[in-house]
């Protein structure tokens, strides 16, 4: 009986995955490798002779494709949050407590995995097959890497199995494990080109490459350990959810636990402390989560991480080497900082020649002086900084030795400095006028959370100061072409592209702009609430400090701090200069817990066709609502558009009211 090509190619397919599982996920080959070679170079025959039988999930897709000239951007739907750290035991069991209590419970049951040190990575199935991927970013949205993750050889492009999710968002890291990175590396040698300092970063860079079939070439692997949206039925628990990914053909940790209790973490910590070297693969740490998915979501998330979920460290790798001398860095606050400037030296996979000494009373609590020998740490394998001083390495003669002097005045504009009363922190007077602290101050009011001004980056931020074209933020929105087109690698159409960006920048928000202020202590979830409490700029910086401590997240620091601002002059003239210069936002109708919807929680899932779900909650928000990322006992109403849905059966579940896009807006028409 003749074979068609389609019935030939599709067989194929089926083999190659096969095979592809057995060789790269289960360590346990089925055929020769020339075996697997032939089969695939008759696939590829038969693709190039018929295109039609092409794929997206074909095992020829995964040698990559034409390099791109940049990434897209995609949003997450569900911000992908970093974890809180523990660098104790004690730390680890704070935050059993905190859970617990927090529960009413007085016992927990934990999944327990190693932290891989690689790139997490979020990927999408719809109706089972691989649509897209995308490195964490900012959290909010990252860069498109699909191309890149299709040559990844353990991660499938169609799921196996029954009941597999219409929408599968899989969460997870890649990496590159230790011998696959020790032979590339010799690889990389023999041909006279650049090796990679550690497998962290040789990941990183594998991921990022505009050629996808450079990336096809890099040893890479992924590990699965969470979801993200799901729209689909999932086990209740987080370990049962992971052994349902690898039912599905996805590749889990072999060392993920589930135990009880915080001593059973501890022990489990300490069993892959023990074998941390021989892990085919570089970890920094052990996370714990909460199993139970309902226990999660009672637990919620504060700004930046989840509640029910840490990642306990290892303690960093140190080394000794030699204080060479103390410069003093100005921060954004005013704050100088001193850094140490070291005898370069291999720590933790990295050359580090600088480490943080952080303030006045630091350095006088380690007794350290320029010449002195020196244990350097990175601080969860992330940041180097002094620990200690080793005396028996102390220089012979007293002349080799140096006290370390923090500077009377600012390093970078001659102000005085001031320490208040309580901290532990040297500042600079000057304000806007210190060129250190205005380049700061500019980084912060452009970045992406609050006036997102596209193409300003740091080096052009330090020619426009240097220059003294801007002395003030307020300064960016009286630019020209002329003047941007005459910097360094400023051409016509970046300077048209910047003036374009500054002036999409100039409509923001309340929030948004309270937040790009830079006041101290002010982020963003308290630029909200700021926002939300006093509707208008103007009350917000004539409320006295009683009134500022009455909003949540304000305490007397912050209360003071935001009265330090509003009270200098300095600082008013520059609000007055960016009023003038257009920037503005809408009205902020009503009050946080005012408005129609007060008292009520809101859920939005699904797609909804005439407004997106960001601009739907805000709209909630805007009339008084709460808006929560899962339905619970106090959700008030889900709004539910096509495609919602294990949210939308758990709201029917607990009988929580439902109502879809077209209500919605005939809602909005009623109460807007």
């Amino acid at each position: 009986m003749t074979t068609s090509p389609a019935e030939e190619a599709a067989a194929l397919r089926d083999q190659l995955s096969r095979w592809s599982v057995a060789y790269f996920e289960l360590d346990a080959p089925i055929v020769p490798d020339a075996d697997y070679d032939a089969s695939m170079r008759r696939l590829e025959a038969l693709e190039a002779e018929h295109p039609a039988l092409q794929t997206p999930d074909s095992p020829t897709r995964r040698v990559g494709s034409a390099p791109l000239s940049s990434f897209d951007s995609v949003d997450h739907r569900l911000p992908m949050l970093s974890l809180d750290n523990a660098f104790s035991a004690e730390e680890l069991k704070d935050f059993h407590r905190r859970a617990t209590e927090r529960l009413g419970l007085t016992e927990m049951s934990y999944c327990c995995e190693p932290k891989l040190d690689g790139v997490a990575v979020s990927i999408v199935y719809e109706q089972g097959k691989m649509t897209l991927a995308a490195t964490r970013g900012d959290g909010t949205s990252g860069e498109n890497v699909t191309a890149n993750v299709r040559t990844i050889k353990n991660v499938p492009l169609t799921l196996v199995g029954d009941a597999i999710p219409s929408y599968l968002e899989v969460r997870g890291e890649v990496v590159i494990p230790r011998e696959a990175f020790e032979r590339m590396n010799a690889r990389a040698t023999a041909v006279g080109e650049k090796v990679f300092v550690n497998p962290r970063n040789a990941a990183a860079g594998s991921l990022r490459q505009l050629d996808s079939s450079i990336t096809s070439k890099r040893p890479l692997a992924f590990t699965a350990y969470s979801v993200g949206v799901v729209e689909g039925e999932l086990p209740p628990f987080h370990d049962a959810t992971l052994q349902r990914l690898g039912e599905w053909g996805l590749p889990i940790s072999k060392y993920m636990e589930t135990v009880t209790g915080i001593a059973a973490c501890e022990t489990y910590y300490e069993a892959i402390a023990a074998k941390r070297e021989a892990l085919p693969f570089d970890i920094d740490g052990i996370v714990f989560k909460v199993n139970g998915i309902a226990e999660q979501e009672k637990l919620g998330f504060v700004s930046r991480a989840p509640r029910w979920a840490i990642a306990r460290k290892f303690p960093a790798q140190e080394v000794s080497t030699r204080l060479l001398g103390v410069d003093f860095q100005v921060g954004r606050t005013g704050a100088i900082t001193p850094v140490a400037r070291l005898d370069p030296v291999f720590v933790g996979g990295v050359t580090v020649s600088n480490a943080t000494l952080h303030n006045a009373d630091e350095i006088e609590r380690l007794g350290v002086q320029i010449g002195d020998t020196i244990i350097v740490r990175r601080a969860g394998d992330v940041i180097p900084q002094i620990v200690s001083v080793v005396e028996s390495g102390r220089a012979n003669s007293v002349t080799e030795r140096k006290v370390i002097q923090f500077p009377a005045h600012c390093p970078d504009c001659g102000s005085d400095v001031f320490r208040e009363e309580g901290e532990a922190v040297v500042r600079c007077v000057g304000g806007m006028a210190c060129a250190a602290q205005l380049k700061a101050v500019i980084r912060h009011f452009a970045s992406r959370k609050a006036l997102d001004i596209e193409g300003l980056g740091d080096k052009l931020i330090d020619q426009l100061v240097d220059d003294g074209l801007v002395t003030t933020v307020a300064d960016l929105f009286r630019l020209g072409k002329e003047q941007l087109a005459s910097l360094e690698r400023m051409g016509e159409r970046s300077s048209e592209n910047l003036l374009t960006s500054l002036a999409n920048s100039q409509v923001t928000t309340l929030p948004r702009f309270i937040y790009a202020l830079g006041i101290r202590e002010v982020g963003e979830a308290t630029a909200r609430a700021l926002a939300q409490h006093f509707l208008t700029l103007e009350d917000l910086l004539a409320a006295p400090a009683d009134v500022l401590e009455g909003v949540d997240d304000v305490g007397p620091v912050v209360a003071r701090h935001i009265r330090a601002f509003a009270c200098d002059e300095r600082n008013r003239q520059v609000l007055s200069d960016l009023m003038a210069a257009g920037v503005n936002w809408p009205a902020v109708s009503v009050a946080d817990g005012d408005g129609p919807l007060a008292g009520t929680v809101w859920v939005v899932t699904g797609k909804l066709e005439t407004t997106g779900r960001d601009d739907a909650e805000q709209r909630l928000r805007a009339l008084g609502a709460k808006t929560a990322s899962s339905v619970s006992s106090k959700t008030s109403t889900v709004l539910a558009g096509p495609g919602a849905g294990s949210k939308r059966k758990k709201a029917e579940g607990l009988g929580v009211s439902i109502i879809d896009e077209a209500e919605w807006l005939a809602m909005l028409e009623e109460l807007e």
